[in-house]
């Protein structure tokens, strides 16, 4: 009775929580940002408080099933730290800062499609557009693309749904940020996403060397904070910044670190050993939609139409981008544009 239920209710249940997990994060990092917190500082704190977490995490959940590690593994983890984590927080949380958490969650669903693309360059997956499932993924990079552009070039009018009657002290700063419609903010997300999906490729080949999930993503942590704290010192000297009040700050840092970065990371690798990454990365738009409520609600973050438009291509175009990966998982699928025909 209860095997069906972890085979198959579990992980949706904790996909689900942790997509909560990731909305709070966004909303909580936006109020710290917006009460004057420079997001170099932020991202160097949320590295730190993230490795204290999972460095002993990594140390007894693998001991003694490391393999010995090797200066190519470390080259590897090393560019991993710089785009997975350093260059990607720096871009979203900078991108985050000057847009809303509704359009730096929006963006943020590029990731399969700027994936595919990489994947294609670097001859690590092959295009196969003759197939319904290499279509589908091209059609959905398109598709995507073009809700992108319209997200981040059209404002339109508001979506007239209201306001909250929640006030919050720490938000009214964020309604004065979000109304600004710069095109700084989209474009840093996406180069956010970009470089998460570099990281992708090259976490692909240091998989099949080093299958220790835990251990190279601490020594990730490790290495992003060096790199997050020096390039929060260059960037923001004066040491006052650095300070952890009001609370909001304090509390934004160690929710992304510890929630998000450790426990977070932790449950979706649970699930990605049950239920693959394709199944993981299905519940992206549910960030989506849980930010958003939560941005009108906390936030009093107004809804574009433009926002609305390109959120709903970029999401048609990752469940494309997502269902053509499907179809080529599927073994002994007959689904080329030619067996088509010729049934």
């Amino acid at each position: 009775m209860n095997e069906p239920v972890v085979g198959g209710l579990l992980p949706s249940l904790i996909m689900v929580l942790v997509q909560f997990e990731f909305a709070g994060m966004n909303i909580f990092s936006k109020l710290a940002m917006d009460s004057g917190m420079n997001p170099f500082i932020h991202v160097a704190y949320r590295q730190i408080f993230a490795f204290i977490v999972l460095a002993p995490i990594a140390y007894f959940v693998e001991r003694g099933k490391r393999p010995p590690m090797t200066m190519a593994v470390l080259v590897q983890v090393f560019f991993c730290s710089i785009f997975g984590l350093t260059l990607n927080q720096i871009t979203y949380f900078v991108g985050l800062k000057n847009s809303t958490p509704t359009i730096a969650c929006a963006l943020s669903n590029l990731l399969p499609a700027l994936t595919f693309v990489l994947a294609v360059m670097f001859k690590q997956e092959d295009a196969k557009l003759k197939t319904l499932g290499g279509l589908a993924k091209l059609i959905g990079t398109l598709i995507a693309v073009a809700g992108a552009m319209i997200l981040s070039m059209y404002h339109g009018p508001v979506v007239p749904i209201g306001e909250s009657a929640i006030h919050l002290r720490a938000a009214n700063n964020a309604v004065n940020d979000s109304a600004r419609g710069t095109m700084i903010g989209p474009v840093l997300v996406i180069i956010s996403a970009l470089t998460w999906a570099i990281w992708f490729i090259i976490q692909a080949k240091m998989g099949n060397f080093y299958p220790a999930p835990y251990s190279t993503s601490a020594l990730m942590l490790g290495m992003a904070t060096v790199e997050c704290s020096l390039f929060g010192v260059i960037m923001v000297p004066h040491k006052q910044e650095w300070s952890l009040f009001p609370s909001i700050r304090f509390v934004a840092c160690v929710y992304g670190g510890v929630v998000c970065s450790g426990i977070g990371v932790c449950m979706m690798s649970w699930c990605i050993q049950r239920k693959g990454a394709l199944f993981v990365s299905v519940f992206s738009p549910v960030l989506l939609v849980i930010v958003a409520v939560l941005s009108w609600v906390i936030l009093r973050e107004k809804l574009y139409l433009g926002t609305v438009l390109g959120s709903v291509l970029i999401v048609m175009g990752l469940y494309s981008v997502l269902w053509g990966k499907s179809k080529e998982l599927e073994p002994h699928k007959v689904d080329t544009m030619e067996d088509i025909e010729m049934h």
